[in-house]
């Protein structure tokens, strides 16, 4: 099942073209270490929430736009490989010397992929992010929740459904997933994007999926109340 490298930052909205420039320019260097699909999406509807939200994830200003992005690979092995690589490459210390965001407040992570349904490789109108904190040791409940959330998603338009377990989930000194979710020691981030052909096709899904009854059905193995979430429009997918 594919892996995730994940990553959410605060890019000044002002620098809109000088992000995309930039991630661009960077598409033949992870290429060359192995990614399969980069995706960069721009923050469209990120809601603040009462206990967590993906702003306070990266202490965004406001004048910040919240990104939300990943790369895929085919498998960790390949991750892996990549990591060390780029530990040691000069020309990824060129790279994020020359980032037009704060990334002492970027966040990252490596996750194995534990749910997917749909069709890699279709491009996106929109997508929706999202990170929740789920019990460790409720893993297969989790799993069993999201193949019955998955369908439902496919039902209302939803071309690819992903769920990806942390795997590789560092510390960090300013932010990082765990503080994101404020996961506690016996839970594990959990990294999640449902691709949709557009904004349109998207809001009315959850008009819909607001109110189905699948949706609500008992289980505790992820706290819904410190999921984080939200809109976001591609600005890259290759």
């Amino acid at each position: 099942m594919t892996y995730i490298s994940g990553f959410v930052l605060a890019v000044p909205t002002a620098n809109y073209d000088k992000y995309l420039k930039t991630v661009e320019d960077s598409l033949g260097l992870f290429k060359g270490y192995g990614v399969t699909r980069v995706i960069e999406a721009w923050g469209d509807d990120v809601p603040e929430g009462e206990v967590t939200d993906f702003r306070r994830a990266v202490k965004a200003t406001p004048d910040e736009t919240i990104v939300f992005s990943w790369h895929e690979y085919p498998d960790k092995a390949t991750a892996d490989a990549a990591a060390r690589i780029m530990m040691n490459d000069p020309a990824m210390e060129a790279f994020g010397a020359n980032m037009p965001f704060d990334g002492a407040r970027m966040i990252y992570g490596g996750f194995a992929g534990l749910h997917e349904v749909g069709t890699r490789g279709g491009r996106p109108g929109y997508v929706d992010g999202s990170l929740i904190p789920v019990k460790t040791a409720r893993k297969d409940d989790y799993r069993a929740l999201l193949e019955r959330q998955g369908a439902i998603f496919s039902e209302r338009g939803a071309t690819r459904f992903v769920d990806a377990w942390g795997d590789n989930v560092p510390d960090g000194k300013l932010t990082d997933f765990r503080k994101a979710v404020a996961a506690t020691a016996d839970e594990t981030v959990v990294f999640s994007f449902i691709e949709w052909p557009s904004k349109a096709v998207r809001d009315a899904a959850w008009q819909e999926i607001y109110t189905d009854p699948r949706m609500h059905e008992e289980d505790a193995s992820g706290d819904e109340a410190r999921r984080v979430f939200g809109g976001f429009v591609p600005l890259l997918d290759a």
